[in-house]
């Protein structure tokens, strides 16, 4: 499998509508006008994507006094969002993707490392879009643990 491409500070963010936790559909589009945190993680429920999910949960007043939306992103079925979402007390949407297209689009889906192997899989990123849709942040092989205070320094929120 060749490389992922990776989207770049500039980039236009791509399009989508995917559905959400809730099972109704939410277009990058409904989000213009707010600067959008995009973060893409590859399972709900697993012990790295349930602490990132915490930490975004628990500063989201910090991004939405600074006009960020908070959006999750991953690989499973909206009934698993909607039962990983109510577990963990998330209140910002989590989308949809299982064909895998659109974190393909955001090159977030393709070779990684994983314990010494290359395969194949959802590789933690985090995008940052703007109002206008295009991108003011692009990090890739993020860390779950720490990653969200990096992410509110950098953004000098």
């Amino acid at each position: 499998m060749a490389p992922t491409p990776r989207l770049a500070v500039g980039d236009q963010a791509p399009a989508f509508t995917l559905p959400a936790d809730d099972g109704r559909p939410l277009a990058l589009t409904d989000l213009r006008g707010s600067n959008v945190v995009l973060y893409v993680y590859p399972a709900a429920g697993t012990p790295g994507c349930t602490t990132q999910a915490g930490d975004f949960r628990d500063n989201l007043q910090v991004f939405a006094d600074a006009g960020y939306a908070v959006v999750g992103l991953s690989p499973d079925p909206p009934a698993t969002l909607a039962a990983f979402r109510a577990t963990e007390g998330l209140t910002f949407a989590l989308l949809s993707d299982v064909s895998h297209e659109v974190l393909t689009a955001y090159g977030a889906y393709g070779e990684k490392q994983l314990y010494g192997k290359t395969v194949t899989g959802v590789i933690r990123s985090t995008f940052v879009i703007d109002e206008a849709g295009r991108l003011t942040g692009a990090s890739y092989a993020v860390k779950a643990k720490g990653h969200v205070a990096k992410l509110v320094r950098d953004l000098g929120l």
